[in-house]
């Protein structure tokens, strides 16, 4: 049953956000962009029509001046390795990825989104809502969702709360995956596919709003600190110019009536600046994170052999 879930929202996955091979980034010749901008889009955006992206791209593209087409993919992995090989220019990422070590650097912050009048969000644990389950220590010897190997709020908080406590996550639940998508995390846990799972606060107060049956079924049982929300990035290397009109658009939107009308669509106050020391919170935490996995294996060896008798 889980492998014909996993499977069926792959392929609405793949439909939604329409995985191709096209991107090819924008360049510039004696000042001209001679190919189409390519924005890197994930399931961080959560849309249930196709139409308003188009539109969106269209109010892009008009104020820049040249088409801009969204580069949609299922996973931050796929979306980096287009901004490192240069085949987009632009994307919307997550907070994990950003604070990541690369040699070279390939990205720049361009903005991060206000949301709720702050440019932050949490994790939230979740269950169903007639789960017994009060926190995440319950879910041991159970099923749990996540949403991407390289989330913040689908991935990384949980590892760092039970690494905090001696814990992995392959020991402490019986059986995990992958969503690809905070959206079908929630889905996953109300249908009860997944015991609990681990997702972004802002798709889940969004879709609370869109999809109320849906979230209804599901109960927060864990709020993270607030962290940095997942910003827009360029690619560096990118022409400069077209950074700063990029750049502009996006911060002019809550001041022009039609930008207000995709924010109000993505439930967004608008896109501010704000500098790289906002995700420093998430820096810290994959750095003890990492420093506590090690601690965390010895414990969970040291618990089996005194379960086997060895001591």
């Amino acid at each position: 049953m889980l492998r014909k879930w996993v499977t069926y929202f792959a392929l609405i996955l793949g439909t939604l956000f329409g995985v191709t091979d096209s991107a090819s980034a924008g360049h510039v010749e004696n000042g001209e962009v001679t190919k189409p901008i390519q924005f890197g889009l994930t399931a961080v955006v959560v849309q249930d029509n196709l139409r308003f992206l188009d539109q969106w791209s269209q109010y892009l593209s008009d104020k820049i001046g040249h088409r801009v087409e969204f580069a949609r993919r299922k996973s931050y992995r796929e979306v980096m390795d287009l901004l490192d090989s240069g085949r987009i220019d632009f994307a919307w990422i997550c907070g994990y990825p950003f604070i990541k070590k690369r040699d070279p650097e390939f990205i720049q912050l361009l903005s991060v989104p206000v949301y709720a009048g702050r440019p932050l969000y949490h994790s939230f644990i979740i269950v169903h809502k007639d789960s017994p389950d009060r926190v995440i220590e319950d879910l041991e010897g159970k099923v749990f969702a996540f949403s991407d190997p390289e989330s913040n709020s689908g991935y990384l908080f949980p590892q760092f709360l039970l690494a905090s406590q001696g814990k992995t996550l392959e020991r402490h639940f019986r059986q995990t995956f992958f969503t690809y998508s905070h959206a079908e995390t929630i889905e996953a846990v109300a249908e009860q596919v997944a015991n609990g799972g681990a997702v972004d606060s802002y798709i889940w107060e969004y879709l609370k709003e869109k999809r109320p049956a849906l979230v209804k079924n599901t109960r927060v049982i864990k709020k993270s600190p607030a962290f940095g929300f997942p910003p827009v990035v360029a690619r560096i290397g990118a022409d400069p110019k077209l950074v700063q009109k990029m750049r502009n658009i996006l911060l002019g939107m809550s001041r022009d009536l039609e930008g207000k009308k995709f924010l109000a669509g993505l439930k967004l106050d608008g896109f501010g600046e704000s500098p790289p020391e906002l995700f420093d919170g998430i820096r810290d935490m994959a750095a003890m994170t990492r420093k506590a996995l090690p601690w965390a294996n010895a414990a969970e060896r040291k618990k089996n052999e005194v379960a086997a008798g060895k001591e």
